[in-house]
């Protein structure tokens, strides 16, 4: 199968919402799957704060991601959004980057209250790139024990869901047909 890309919109690289892309990648991975992650800790900050829609760096992104079967895009919530870092990224990128793509948003937030962040949010942001969104997943702090990497998901019930979520997200990717690049 061909790849998979992984994008964390967190800025810190030891973030719940970065346990949680890492995982994913993981069990991606076992499941022999090849997997590309990118953060937008990453990119050059000048590219992000300057606007450098030419840089290298965003070129290099814009291929991978337009070269890959299915996206990821994760992200903690901020103010009731997903990372204005990861907006700054995303903003560099072609309008149509993610056309057709099988996309999986996730969010991680404090608490359920910020649960609607990822449909009224990152899956708009998502469509207007011409992603084709899931359903996504929000998952709360508590869920996840970020110093346990290799089994961040605390509940059960939690990881079934997560792992539910991860294998319709390979069956739509699937059924793609498969374009050389």
């Amino acid at each position: 199968m061909s790849e998979v890309v992984i994008l964390s919109g967190s800025p810190s690289k030891d973030s719940r919402s970065e346990t949680v892309l890492k995982h994913l990648g993981g069990l991606l991975e076992r499941k022999g799957i090849s997997v590309t992650h990118i953060s937008v800790r990453d990119v050059p900050k000048d590219d992000l704060f300057e606007g450098r829609f030419d840089s290298p760096a965003i070129a290099e992104i814009s291929a991978l991601i337009h070269q890959s079967r299915g996206i990821i895009v994760g992200s903690p919530v901020y103010k009731a959004a997903y990372s204005g870092v990861l907006k700054a990224l995303i903003d560099l990128l072609p309008q149509d980057v993610l056309q057709a793509t099988p996309v999986l948003p996730l969010m991680t937030g404090g608490s359920s209250a910020h649960l609607l962040a990822l449909e009224y949010t990152l899956k708009p942001l998502l469509a207007n790139l011409k992603g084709q969104n899931l359903k996504g997943i929000y998952l709360v702090d508590s869920q996840i024990d970020k110093t346990n990497p290799h089994e961040p998901i605390i509940e059960a019930q939690v990881e079934q869901r997560l792992k539910k979520q991860l294998d319709y997200f390979l069956e739509i990717i699937e059924r793609q047909p498969v374009t050389s690049a």
